[in-house]
């Protein structure tokens, strides 16, 4: 149950992105009237870009967490794995941003923070 489960995440994951990237997020940059944020509208689409796919990265990260549950791994695996996700997390806003939302900073203190965890 729980690898049916988390193929579905992966699913819902992968055509979250693909298909908001289509129908959703390009036509809505496409518009003349985003906010103008940090003197311009390059940060509030990278913004926007970012907060949509990093669903897609959680959901990636949750099913990883079940398919080790159901193949029995143990705690600092399941941990391990939630390091790895929200170092992959900090890494949308570093990159669609160029660092300026600061939520990357708080993805890497949680990724360092569970890896570190492990050792």
């Amino acid at each position: 149950m729980l690898l049916t489960a988390a193929a579905l995440l992966v699913g819902l994951g992968a055509f979250h992105s693909i298909l908001g990237e289509r129908y959703i997020i390009r036509r809505l940059l496409r518009r003349d009237d985003l906010p103008e944020l940090f003197g311009g509208t390059l940060f509030t689409a990278g913004t926007i870009r970012f907060a949509w796919h990093i669903t897609t990265l959680l959901a990636f990260g949750l099913a990883a967490v079940l398919v080790l549950v159901a193949l029995g791994a143990g705690t600092e695996t399941v941990v391990a794995a939630t390091g790895w996700t929200s170092l992959a997390c900090a890494m949308l806003p570093v990159v669609f941003t160029r660092g300026r939302h600061l939520s990357w900073v708080v993805f890497l203190a949680v990724g360092a923070l569970c890896l570190a965890s492990t050792i």
